[in-house]
């Protein structure tokens, strides 16, 4: 029985000529087949990871702080809000122009069939304030 290979025959039957063997030695300089790229992000890889594991840890460690300064934000702008507009009777977007430095994430909704304000940090918090008549504004204990 014939011996069985995977190499495509070459000869007088195929037309084409048989390749040398290549003797011993160092490889070509420029080889036939492609070689493998380095990586675009090299050894940065490792050191990004570890950077978003510590961002991750420091802010886990820090969130109580955000949600409280979050809370704190949303009330103050609830109460504010709800001065502002069913106090001194100004609308709700002048309003926000009275907000501290640092509350650009602090948005503002009213409600006005029962006059309250609420004052959110998206995702974090949100706190609401009623108008009371002359007792003013105050802050809705339950939320």
């Amino acid at each position: 029985m014939d011996q069985v290979n995977n190499i495509n025959p070459t000869g007088p039957t195929t037309g084409e000529t048989p390749a040398p063997v290549p003797a011993s030695g160092p490889p070509p300089a420029n080889p036939p087949y492609p070689t493998k790229k380095p990586s675009r992000w090299g050894g940065c890889l490792p050191w990004a990871i570890g950077l978003a594991v510590l961002f991750a840890v420091f802010a886990i460690w820090k969130f109580p702080s955000f949600k409280a300064q979050a809370e704190l934000g949303s009330a103050y702008a609830a109460r504010i809000g709800c001065s502002c507009r069913y106090v001194q009777g100004r609308s709700l977007e002048s309003c926000q122009s009275d907000f501290e430095p640092g509350m650009e994430m602090v948005s503002l909704s009213e409600d006005p069939a029962t006059k309250t304000v609420t004052g959110s940090v998206p995702l974090l918090a949100s706190r609401s304030a009623r108008y009371a008549g002359a007792s003013g504004c105050l802050l809705r204990p339950e939320n």
